[in-house]
């Protein structure tokens, strides 16, 4: 990837976006860019876009879309955008994935070209529909011109534009007409009130292909002649291969090759099957370099030590230290949480041939331009001599966003006569991952002789994905996001103090996470809230309802989650019920979750209950969702998520050591929707964050016992 010169911008202006059409000779193309000056000349038959719409003569849109589809919905929710603007059926957008360019086609909310955040939606919620009602004008002018008639008493609907008379023409029939018109200067998208696709449930664009197997996946790329590859990478991060006996392997049908990097060795086969039986029949010997004895507590240690000294200010409000002097009362926590280990269902792969002074990539990325300046930098050339193909993705969860399963398939690749494709084994790929940071909190308030909280400070360590993956982002030694979810509560606070001290741990890299920073935040700041209501000897909700008078939404969503979850209600002997509230990836959500505590200390959650305000609701089944797999993501890192690590080696290898959620272990999860008209928010990562403090809140209902650290421990709440 390009370095930038400077901070990126994130403001976008209507002129900034949309910009000059050209015409093919088959029909309208209109681009959007991001930057100023990038225009397309009329009649050059080429454009360079940042996303584009392409209407040729059949009429059907084509949609180039900056981002990634990886079971969030996407590929629905924002072709409804330019359905909606541009007056066609949904299913009438085809889509296409964009090519890498960081210039053209970078996310507005992050500075670069990824998927991520949950801002999709919320990064293309305005120009995407600007270009799609740019695009509606401009057919209806051309239908105009071509009758003789004002513009005025022409309208669209469905793929035509229809004037007063009951003439009509089709898009495609005035595709070649409008590419060769200006942009209207001034562009009129609808109002709410005239929606008809935003805010309907819709059905996913991309679940046929999915159901009947013509998907294409990353792991689905076969081009001709392609072979298959997996490796054993280095057990301990720094290590380095010191002796390989591959005569075993190389005896077994269908091994063509042993590729022996630095810190790595792997088979290239004709099919997985011989990969693997040949890679479990290697002997490799280690040097395990200079982190062969670290451990998880030697980690801990490190970021409890950083807790002694003074971090980043991350919120300075008011006068913390007079006012914790005054307090009646104080409240006193520490908190621990561990890393977590990804685990998508399409293990990580790619596909790459290396040839000719060239290099082809077939992968499913969250990060494409990424993809292909590490490929460039791995195979040696320059960047306009790879080509990167992007493919669906089964499960991001931000995993995608690194570059190091593309930079192995290259290293194998350019050893290999023809295209090769690199599949990780699920061992590799749980203790070669990009962790979710572990973290440490002291956190202590000070109450008055009501019991409301008048200072909050909170202390906490832990490591830094965007000082490594997006080192503008981070200033004066404070990351965004993991401080979001510890700052700008939610609550009426008077005297806020929050510190964060960055703290990498040795020899593990760590990586965003389905919710990083909130995941950890929102566990301590809705857990210790909890503390305080019981300090005070009040109800968790009315609590948190008398701290929310001066924020109407974030008490109507409090509410709302309250009365559809029955707050209140008797639950049987070892049940509890808790509730946590979020301000997080620009949505109010509030979980309750109902769990079950058994004698052994097993914990089982039967149902959760959400109530979400997050802004205008494109999809509503995508929003459902949404929050339905990021429940069950964040039910499991809670109960079972944690990637220990002992003589520098990861402990965990794949789903007997890992424990996912299972089916007959799933909750019932309701979702409830506030009506806004305001722009959307993100919901990808919210289910997620929210959860575990949920759980947390309804074991102490249940048992008494508050959870400081996850995951939870049986043996902690055995009776």
């Amino acid at each position: 990837m390009a370095k930038a010169s400077k901070e990126p911008s994130y403001h976008l202006s209507r002129r900034r976006f949309i910009v000059q059409s050209a015409v093919t000779g088959s029909g309208l193309v209109l681009g959007f860019s991001l930057r100023a000056g990038e225009t397309a000349a009329a009649g050059s038959g080429t454009f360079s876009p940042n996303a584009f719409i392409r209407i040729g003569r059949e009429g059907q849109v084509v949609l180039t879309m900056p981002y990634v589809e990886m079971g969030q919905g996407t590929y629905t929710s924002i072709p409804m955008l330019i359905a909606e603007e541009l007056e066609v059926e949904l299913g009438q957008v085809r889509l296409e994935h964009a090519p890498p360019n960081e210039k053209l086609y970078f996310n507005p909310l992050l500075g670069v070209q990824a998927t991520g955040n949950s801002n999709a939606m919320r990064g293309a919620w305005k120009p995407l529909r600007e270009a799609g009602a740019a695009a509606r004008m401009m057919l209806t002018e051309a239908a105009a011109r071509r009758w003789g008639v004002d513009a005025a008493s022409c309208r669209a609907e469905a793929g035509r534009i229809i004037h007063a008379s009951g003439k009509h023409l089709t898009y495609g029939d005035l595709a070649g007409d409008a590419a060769r018109q200006t942009p209207p200067a001034t562009i009129r998208l609808k109002t709410p009130d005239q929606f008809k696709l935003i805010g309907t449930p819709a059905r996913r664009l991309d679940i046929a292909g999915k159901v009947n197997g013509s998907a294409v996946f990353g792991i689905d790329a076969r081009p001709p002649g392609l072979k298959i590859a997996t490796l054993a990478q280095s057990p301990v991060p720094g290590g380095r291969v010191k002796r390989v006996d591959d005569a075993a392997a190389r005896a077994v049908n269908g091994v063509r090759q042993i590729v022996r990097l630095d810190d790595a060795v792997a088979v290239v086969a004709d099919h997985m099957g011989a990969a693997k039986k040949a890679l479990d029949a290697l002997v490799v010997e280690w040097d395990d370099g200079p982190h062969a004895a670290l451990t998880s507590e030697d980690v801990y240690r490190e970021l409890e030590h950083a807790l002694q000294g003074r971090g980043a200010v991350a919120q300075d409000i008011g006068n913390s230290d007079k006012a914790m002097a005054g307090a009646a009362t104080r409240v006193s926590a520490s908190y621990r949480l561990p890393f977590l280990a990804h685990a998508t269902m399409e293990p990580m792969n790619c596909t790459a041939h290396v040839r000719d002074g060239a290099c082809e990539i077939w992968i499913g990325t969250q990060a494409i331009a990424r993809v292909q300046a590490a490929a460039a930098a791995a195979a040696g050339l320059p960047l306009d001599k790879v080509t990167v193909h992007n493919h669906l993705i089964g499960g991001g969860f931000g995993r995608r966003l690194e570059t190091d399963g593309a930079m192995r398939a290259v290293q194998i690749a350019k050893q290999v006569d023809g295209p090769v494709k690199l599949i990780w084994t699920r061992e590799e790929d749980i203790q070669h991952d990009l962790y979710r940071p572990s973290w440490v909190d002291r956190i202590e308030a000070g109450l008055d002789k009501d019991g409301r909280p008048i200072v909050w400070t909170n202390r906490f360590a832990g490591s830094s994905v965007v000082a490594r993956w997006l080192p503008p982002g981070f200033k004066n030694g404070i990351d965004p996001d993991s401080v979001e979810g510890a700052i700008d509560l939610s609550y009426a606070v008077p005297n806020v103090h929050v510190e964060y001290a960055r703290v990498e741990p040795p020899g593990i890299q760590t990586g965003f996470w389905r919710s990083v920073g909130p995941s950890h935040n929102v566990f301590v700041t809705e857990s210790f809230i909890d503390e305080l209501a019981a300090a005070a000897k009040q109800d968790p909700l009315a609590y948190r309802r008398n701290l929310l008078a001066h924020d109407p939404k974030a008490r109507a969503v409090l509410d709302l989650a309250a009365e559809k979850s029955g707050w209140g209600k008797a639950l049987p002997q070892g049940w509890g019920r808790g509730i946590a509230l979020q301000k997080a990836f620009g949505s109010l959500l509030v979980q309750v979750a109902e769990v079950e505590v058994s004698k052994a200390g097993n914990v089982r959650v039967h149902r959760v209950v959400c109530a979400t305000d997050c802004g205008t609701v494109v999809n509503p089944n995508t929003v459902e969702a949404q929050l339905q797999s990021g429940v069950m993501f964040g039910i499991t890192a809670a109960l079972y998520g944690e990637i220990t690590v002992k003589n520098g080696r990861v402990e965990q290898g794949n789903f007997d050591t890992y424990q996912m959620l299972r089916i007959n272990e799933a909750p019932g999860v309701e979702v409830h929707l506030v009506s806004s008209t305001e722009p959307p928010g993100g919901m990808g990562e919210a289910g997620t964050s929210g959860i575990a403090p949920a759980i947390a809140n309804a074991v102490f209902a249940a048992t008494g016992k508050r959870l400081r650290r996850l995951p939870i421990d049986p043996n902690f709440l055995k009776t």
